[in-house]
Protein backbone atom coordinates (compact mmCIF):
# COMPACT_ATOMS: atom_id res chain seq x y z
CA UNK A 1 0.00 0.00 0.00
CA UNK A 2 1.76 3.21 -1.34
CA UNK A 3 1.39 6.38 1.13
CA UNK A 4 -1.23 8.15 -1.63
CA UNK A 5 -3.82 5.65 -1.41
CA UNK A 6 -3.23 4.71 3.07
CA UNK A 7 -3.86 8.66 2.79
CA UNK A 8 -7.41 7.78 0.91
CA UNK A 9 -8.53 5.31 2.90
CA UNK A 10 -7.42 6.86 5.75
CA UNK A 11 -9.39 9.92 5.23
CA UNK A 12 -12.41 7.47 4.30
CA UNK A 13 -12.30 6.08 7.56
CA UNK A 14 -12.25 9.12 9.41
CA UNK A 15 -15.03 10.38 7.47
CA UNK A 16 -16.94 8.01 8.49
CA UNK A 17 -16.35 7.65 12.09
CA UNK A 18 -16.68 11.34 12.49
CA UNK A 19 -19.51 11.70 15.18
CA UNK A 20 -20.54 8.42 15.75
CA UNK A 21 -21.11 7.85 18.64
CA UNK A 22 -20.78 3.65 20.59
CA UNK A 23 -22.30 2.01 23.34
CA UNK A 24 -23.91 -1.27 24.54
CA UNK A 25 -26.99 -1.75 26.99
CA UNK A 26 -29.33 -4.72 27.83
CA UNK A 27 -32.51 -5.25 26.01
CA UNK A 28 -35.25 -6.66 27.76
CA UNK A 29 -35.54 -8.43 24.15
CA UNK A 30 -32.28 -10.65 24.62
CA UNK A 31 -30.30 -8.91 22.61
CA UNK A 32 -27.41 -5.76 22.66
CA UNK A 33 -28.44 -2.31 21.12
CA UNK A 34 -25.77 -0.29 19.78
CA UNK A 35 -25.33 2.98 19.69
CA UNK A 36 -26.29 2.86 16.07
CA UNK A 37 -29.30 0.66 16.76
CA UNK A 38 -27.16 -2.61 15.34
CA UNK A 39 -28.01 -5.51 17.82
CA UNK A 40 -26.06 -8.39 18.50
CA UNK A 41 -28.89 -11.05 19.29
CA UNK A 42 -28.70 -13.38 22.59
CA UNK A 43 -32.31 -15.36 21.88
CA UNK A 44 -33.73 -16.46 25.13
CA UNK A 45 -31.39 -15.11 27.89
CA UNK A 46 -31.97 -11.75 29.98
CA UNK A 47 -29.98 -10.05 32.93
CA UNK A 48 -26.75 -8.96 33.33
CA UNK A 49 -25.64 -12.58 35.42
CA UNK A 50 -27.00 -14.32 32.36
CA UNK A 51 -25.85 -12.08 29.79
CA UNK A 52 -22.09 -11.45 31.16
CA UNK A 53 -21.15 -14.85 30.18
CA UNK A 54 -21.75 -14.63 26.66
CA UNK A 55 -18.40 -13.42 26.94
CA UNK A 56 -16.57 -16.02 27.98
CA UNK A 57 -15.49 -17.55 25.16
CA UNK A 58 -13.74 -13.76 23.88
CA UNK A 59 -12.18 -13.35 26.68
CA UNK A 60 -8.16 -13.81 27.41
CA UNK A 61 -7.77 -14.37 30.80
CA UNK A 62 -4.70 -11.95 31.54
CA UNK A 63 -1.76 -11.98 34.37
CA UNK A 64 1.29 -10.16 33.37
CA UNK A 65 2.02 -8.91 36.74
CA UNK A 66 5.95 -9.18 37.61
CA UNK A 67 5.14 -10.67 40.93
CA UNK A 68 2.91 -13.65 39.62
CA UNK A 69 3.89 -17.10 41.09
CA UNK A 70 3.44 -20.25 39.63
CA UNK A 71 0.09 -20.83 41.99
CA UNK A 72 -1.49 -17.74 40.24
CA UNK A 73 -0.63 -19.11 37.02
CA UNK A 74 -2.00 -22.61 37.56
CA UNK A 75 -5.05 -20.85 38.98
CA UNK A 76 -5.38 -18.72 35.88
CA UNK A 77 -5.33 -21.70 33.62
CA UNK A 78 -7.83 -23.18 36.13
CA UNK A 79 -10.46 -20.18 36.01
CA UNK A 80 -10.19 -20.49 31.75
CA UNK A 81 -10.84 -24.11 31.55
CA UNK A 82 -14.25 -23.64 34.07
CA UNK A 83 -15.22 -20.55 32.59
CA UNK A 84 -14.64 -21.57 29.11
CA UNK A 85 -12.24 -18.35 27.85
CA UNK A 86 -10.96 -18.19 24.47
CA UNK A 87 -7.48 -18.12 26.10
CA UNK A 88 -4.54 -17.25 28.60
CA UNK A 89 -2.19 -14.69 28.00
CA UNK A 90 1.22 -14.17 30.49
CA UNK A 91 4.55 -13.39 30.07
CA UNK A 92 6.83 -15.47 27.96
CA UNK A 93 8.54 -17.66 30.99
CA UNK A 94 5.25 -18.84 32.20
CA UNK A 95 4.31 -20.32 28.43
CA UNK A 96 5.17 -23.88 29.25
CA UNK A 97 3.37 -24.03 32.42
CA UNK A 98 0.46 -23.28 31.00
CA UNK A 99 0.91 -25.11 27.81
CA UNK A 100 1.11 -28.11 30.22
CA UNK A 101 -1.81 -27.20 32.55
CA UNK A 102 -3.90 -26.72 29.20
CA UNK A 103 -3.07 -29.36 27.48
CA UNK A 104 -6.46 -31.79 25.82
CA UNK A 105 -8.46 -28.69 26.78
CA UNK A 106 -9.85 -25.92 24.23
CA UNK A 107 -7.61 -22.97 25.73
CA UNK A 108 -5.27 -20.99 24.05
CA UNK A 109 -1.97 -19.65 24.98
CA UNK A 110 -1.28 -16.11 24.35
CA UNK A 111 2.21 -14.50 24.99
CA UNK A 112 3.75 -11.21 24.46
CA UNK A 113 6.91 -9.66 22.23
CA UNK A 114 8.11 -5.52 22.79
CA UNK A 115 6.54 -5.90 25.67
CA UNK A 116 5.48 -3.43 27.19
CA UNK A 117 7.13 -0.19 25.14
CA UNK A 118 7.06 -1.23 21.86
CA UNK A 119 10.64 0.19 21.07
CA UNK A 120 13.06 -3.40 21.10
CA UNK A 121 14.44 -3.75 18.11
CA UNK A 122 12.74 -5.66 14.81
CA UNK A 123 15.40 -8.74 15.02
CA UNK A 124 14.59 -8.57 19.24
CA UNK A 125 10.88 -9.29 18.64
CA UNK A 126 11.61 -11.63 15.84
CA UNK A 127 13.90 -13.98 18.40
CA UNK A 128 11.28 -13.27 21.26
CA UNK A 129 8.37 -14.72 18.93
CA UNK A 130 10.47 -17.58 17.53
CA UNK A 131 10.87 -18.71 21.25
CA UNK A 132 7.36 -18.03 22.45
CA UNK A 133 5.76 -20.10 19.43
CA UNK A 134 8.50 -23.02 20.25
CA UNK A 135 7.57 -22.80 23.94
CA UNK A 136 3.84 -23.72 22.71
CA UNK A 137 2.30 -20.25 22.79
CA UNK A 138 -0.62 -20.21 20.47
CA UNK A 139 -0.88 -16.39 19.65
CA UNK A 140 1.73 -13.78 20.19
CA UNK A 141 0.33 -10.36 21.32
CA UNK A 142 2.82 -7.96 19.88
CA UNK A 143 3.39 -3.98 20.82
CA UNK A 144 3.56 -2.05 17.67
CA UNK A 145 6.95 0.02 16.86
CA UNK A 146 5.05 3.09 18.66
CA UNK A 147 7.53 5.77 17.88
CA UNK A 148 7.89 4.92 15.14
CA UNK A 149 3.95 4.96 13.95
CA UNK A 150 3.62 8.60 16.07
CA UNK A 151 6.83 9.67 13.04
CA UNK A 152 4.60 8.27 10.61
CA UNK A 153 7.49 6.06 9.79
CA UNK A 154 5.00 3.58 8.29
CA UNK A 155 7.96 1.69 5.97
CA UNK A 156 9.52 0.67 9.37
CA UNK A 157 6.26 -0.40 10.83
CA UNK A 158 5.17 -2.54 7.97
CA UNK A 159 8.53 -4.35 8.02
CA UNK A 160 8.40 -4.62 11.76
CA UNK A 161 5.20 -6.43 11.99
CA UNK A 162 5.64 -8.31 9.22
CA UNK A 163 9.03 -9.89 10.59
CA UNK A 164 6.97 -10.60 13.59
CA UNK A 165 3.88 -12.10 11.31
CA UNK A 166 6.75 -14.36 9.49
CA UNK A 167 8.34 -15.64 12.87
CA UNK A 168 4.95 -16.78 13.85
CA UNK A 169 4.82 -19.69 11.42
CA UNK A 170 1.12 -19.54 11.37
CA UNK A 171 0.16 -18.75 14.77
CA UNK A 172 -2.05 -15.99 15.74
CA UNK A 173 -0.31 -12.40 15.95
CA UNK A 174 -2.05 -9.42 17.58
CA UNK A 175 -0.68 -6.62 16.82
CA UNK A 176 -0.83 -3.67 19.86
CA UNK A 177 -1.07 0.09 19.02
CA UNK A 178 -1.40 1.66 22.61
CA UNK A 179 -4.67 3.73 20.84
CA UNK A 180 -5.06 6.01 24.44
CA UNK A 181 -1.54 7.70 23.02
CA UNK A 182 -2.64 8.68 19.00
CA UNK A 183 -4.28 10.79 17.33
CA UNK A 184 -7.37 9.00 15.13
CA UNK A 185 -5.59 9.32 11.87
CA UNK A 186 -2.71 7.40 13.52
CA UNK A 187 -4.82 4.69 14.73
CA UNK A 188 -6.10 4.17 11.31
CA UNK A 189 -3.12 4.01 9.74
CA UNK A 190 -1.65 1.75 12.19
CA UNK A 191 -4.21 -0.69 11.81
CA UNK A 192 -4.45 -0.75 8.02
CA UNK A 193 -0.37 -1.04 8.22
CA UNK A 194 -0.85 -3.98 10.16
CA UNK A 195 -3.16 -5.77 8.43
CA UNK A 196 -1.34 -5.03 4.90
CA UNK A 197 1.79 -6.80 7.13
CA UNK A 198 -0.40 -10.22 7.79
CA UNK A 199 -1.89 -9.67 11.41
CA UNK A 200 -4.71 -11.39 12.62
CA UNK A 201 -5.82 -8.85 14.97
CA UNK A 202 -5.25 -5.07 15.54
CA UNK A 203 -5.25 -4.40 19.63
CA UNK A 204 -5.75 -1.37 21.50
CA UNK A 205 -4.10 -1.32 24.61
CA UNK A 206 -0.88 -3.10 26.67
CA UNK A 207 -2.83 -1.88 29.83
CA UNK A 208 0.44 -0.15 31.22
CA UNK A 209 0.92 3.05 29.23
CA UNK A 210 0.12 6.34 31.41
CA UNK A 211 -2.33 7.36 28.21
CA UNK A 212 -4.93 4.76 29.36
CA UNK A 213 -6.24 2.09 27.87
CA UNK A 214 -8.94 0.73 25.51
CA UNK A 215 -12.37 2.70 24.84
CA UNK A 216 -15.20 2.38 22.53
CA UNK A 217 -14.65 5.26 19.87
CA UNK A 218 -10.98 4.01 19.47
CA UNK A 219 -12.40 0.15 18.80
CA UNK A 220 -15.15 1.26 16.75
CA UNK A 221 -12.16 3.07 14.73
CA UNK A 222 -10.34 -0.21 14.55
CA UNK A 223 -13.32 -1.89 13.68
CA UNK A 224 -14.02 0.78 10.75
CA UNK A 225 -10.00 0.97 9.22
CA UNK A 226 -9.89 -3.21 9.48
CA UNK A 227 -13.62 -3.99 8.43
CA UNK A 228 -14.57 -8.08 9.20
CA UNK A 229 -10.96 -9.12 7.96
CA UNK A 230 -9.42 -8.98 11.33
CA UNK A 231 -10.19 -9.38 14.57
CA UNK A 232 -10.55 -7.00 16.99
CA UNK A 233 -9.04 -7.08 20.59
CA UNK A 234 -10.36 -4.44 23.57
CA UNK A 235 -7.62 -4.24 25.98
CA UNK A 236 -6.70 -2.33 29.50
CA UNK A 237 -9.03 -1.26 32.14
CA UNK A 238 -12.17 -3.26 31.23
CA UNK A 239 -13.19 -4.45 35.15
CA UNK A 240 -16.90 -4.39 34.95
CA UNK A 241 -19.32 -6.33 31.71
CA UNK A 242 -20.59 -2.97 30.77
CA UNK A 243 -18.02 -2.08 29.69
CA UNK A 244 -16.84 -5.34 27.67
CA UNK A 245 -20.26 -4.91 26.07
CA UNK A 246 -19.81 -1.64 24.80
CA UNK A 247 -16.71 -3.10 23.47
CA UNK A 248 -18.05 -5.65 21.99
CA UNK A 249 -21.03 -3.52 20.21
CA UNK A 250 -18.34 -1.47 18.81
CA UNK A 251 -16.85 -4.49 17.32
CA UNK A 252 -14.80 -5.95 19.43
CA UNK A 253 -14.06 -10.00 18.91
CA UNK A 254 -11.72 -10.52 21.78
CA UNK A 255 -11.43 -9.02 25.19
CA UNK A 256 -8.45 -8.35 27.19
CA UNK A 257 -8.31 -8.66 30.79
CA UNK A 258 -7.24 -9.41 34.10
CA UNK A 259 -10.71 -9.18 35.62
CA UNK A 260 -12.16 -12.07 33.19
CA UNK A 261 -13.80 -14.52 36.41
CA UNK A 262 -15.64 -11.15 37.35
CA UNK A 263 -17.10 -10.00 34.14
CA UNK A 264 -18.64 -13.51 33.57
CA UNK A 265 -19.90 -13.33 37.29
CA UNK A 266 -20.50 -9.97 37.80
CA UNK A 267 -22.93 -11.35 40.92
CA UNK A 268 -21.93 -14.48 41.30
CA UNK A 269 -23.29 -17.80 40.93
Amino acid sequence: MDRAELDRITARVLQEWGGRRRGAVPSSSGSLQTGEGRRISTPGLTGPATLSRLLAPIIDHTLLTPSATEEDILRLCDEAVQYHFAAVCVAGGWVPTCVRRLQDVNVGVVSVAGFPGGAATTAEKVLETSELTGLGATEVDVVAPIERIQDSDWDYVADDIAAVVDAAEGRLVKVILETACLEPELIVKGALVAQQAGAGFVKTSTGLHPAGGATVPAVSLLRLAVGDELGVKASGGIRRWEAAFAMVSAGATRIGTSHGVALVRPYGD
